[in-house]
């Protein structure tokens, strides 16, 4: 039977965290990370399935510190995303150490999906509205009929995803009157300030953004032929590196683009209500903290989020 999956994006965890899981930041009081708030909430609006994406080398620590805790309350299964992880045809270059990107991250896990998943970063707090949206649609959403895609994400305001320590990259979306994406805009260094949020411009200028503006913060709803969509995709991108073997990503909003721009998905975005947070500064540790104890006194999340 069919599954609808979660699919947590951690293969970069390592990198971004230091020398290993065990040394992930815990925010709850029972020693809960941030992605233990995203199970639970997933879990809480339906999802059957969790598949973690991660390298080969994290899977002991993995387990230990994150996967165990949530096994006995949720299916789950382990992919990994490694650089050898090709086509048919190529080879990783020599001195490649940087990962191939999001899209060879879901590209890994082809062989564990097969009904409607969502996609989310390891290390990104989303809220319970965004998972009930996610999930409600996937319910209802069917694989591309006449040649287009239906895929969704959620859209988060821009004043709710900012940091009160220093300048955040955002995705800005582009909406239309029936609430589909019509582009996103990466947009770098956006800053609170007394007016509002804002780019700061390198050359110091200040350009106002409006603040109820939606942002994608890689949260997205794919039914499973995008999976092959993905394989094909990869293989092209392969191909037309240019030179930059060591550094090029093949990316999800890049593909999404693409996609657009050929009129081949219509991708619904799913505003939400609630409070993105994560971790761009190591300043905002005890902000996060700070929201997740708020939660849990409003009654949001039990203290200890799976119990004994």
């Amino acid at each position: 039977m069919k599954k609808m999956t979660l699919v947590i994006m951690a293969a970069g965890i390592g990198s971004r965290f230091g020398q290993g899981i065990k040394q992930l930041t815990s925010f709850g009081p029972s020693g809960e990370i941030i992605m233990h708030y995203s199970i639970y909430d997933a879990i809480e609006a339906g999802f059957e399935k969790v598949v973690f994406v991660i390298r080969r080398s994290m899977l002991k620590d993995f387990k230990e510190a994150i996967g165990d805790r949530v096994a006995g309350k949720v299916e789950t299964a382990y992919v990994f995303q490694e650089l050898e992880d090709l086509p048919e045809g190529f080879e990783k270059p020599d001195a490649r150490v940087k990962p191939w990107g999001t899209g060879q991250a879901i590209l890994a896990c082809r062989d564990v999906i097969d009904g409607p998943f969502a996609v989310i970063n390891a290390d990104d707090y989303y809220g319970k509205d965004a998972f009930r949206k996610v999930y409600d649609y996937l319910s209802r959403v069917r694989n591309a009929e006449e040649g287009k895609f239906h895929f969704c994400m959620a859209g988060f305001r821009l004043n709710n995803t900012l940091s009160e320590h220093g300048g955040v990259t955002r995705g800005i979306c582009s909406v239309n009157a029936d609430g589909e994406l019509i582009s996103i805009a990466e947009t770098r260094n956006i800053i609170k300030t007394k007016e509002g949020p804002a780019v700061r411009e390198k050359d110091g200028t200040i350009k106002k953004l409006a603040p109820d503006c939606l942002v994608s913060m890689n949260f997205w709803g794919f039914t499973p032929d995008f999976i092959e969509e993905l394989a094909q995709g990869f293989s092209r991108f392969l191909e037309t590196l240019n030179g930059n073997e060591l550094t090029a990503e093949y990316l999800l909003p890049m593909i999404i683009d693409r996609l657009l721009k050929e009129e081949r998905v219509e991708l619904t975005v799913l505003g939400s209500r609630d409070r993105w947070f994560g971790i761009t500064f190591q300043e905002d540790v005890p902000i996060v903290r700070k929201e997740i104890g708020d939660l849990i006194a409003q009654g949001v999340y039990p203290a200890d989020l799976f119990g004994k």
